[in-house]
């Protein structure tokens, strides 16, 4: 899939940001990962401090999906570390949005996706299961709905309702 600069997409769409049809996330997150810029369909999921469901839904086909996690900003865990990522990699993930912290950070780095996080935490998460999978969720000041696109680069993150042409 070919980048999309995002400053760009904003100063060729000032319509689209007027109308809120296209959306910039606050510059809250740290860049992880081999992929420096990435994008994609978004898969949601809202998960605190519990991350069975990021298993869940990483072990499935990707197809260029970017993960977006609504962790409640949550600094007292981690909910994706090396081996999610690795498995992220492996199942055609472009990406994963994490609001709130991962762990490895050399293994994700490694990796060849795109992860974006508030901070990395030595801690691993709970295992209960507890959260939901493809709802309306609120990262970094922005609803986002499942379904939407996402685009990030080292300029920052888009979430738009369709997908944006190059």
């Amino acid at each position: 899939m070919a980048s999309l600069a995002t400053a760009e997409a904003c100063d060729t769409n000032g319509a689209l940001l007027s109308s809120g049809d296209l959306r910039v996330l606050q510059p809250v997150f740290q860049i992880y990962g081999q992929r420096r810029a990435f994008s994609g369909p978004i898969a949601t999921l809202k998960a605190f401090e519990d991350n069975v469901l990021i298993r869940e839904l990483l072990e499935t086909r990707g197809e260029g999906r970017v993960l977006v996690i609504d962790g409640g900003s949550s600094t007292r865990c981690a909910l994706v570390g090396g081996n999610l990522g690795q498995l992220a990699q492996n199942n055609g993930w472009a990406g994963i949005v994490v609001n709130g912290c991962i762990r490895d950070v050399d293994e994700i780095n490694s990796c060849d996706i795109g992860v974006r996080a508030l901070a990395s935490h030595p801690q691993k998460s709970n295992k209960k299961g507890n959260g939901e999978k493809h709802v309306l969720i609120h990262v970094a000041g922005i609803l986002i709905r499942d379904g939407e696109w996402l685009y990030a680069d080292s300029d920052g993150i888009l979430i738009s309702k369709a997908e944006l042409s190059i």
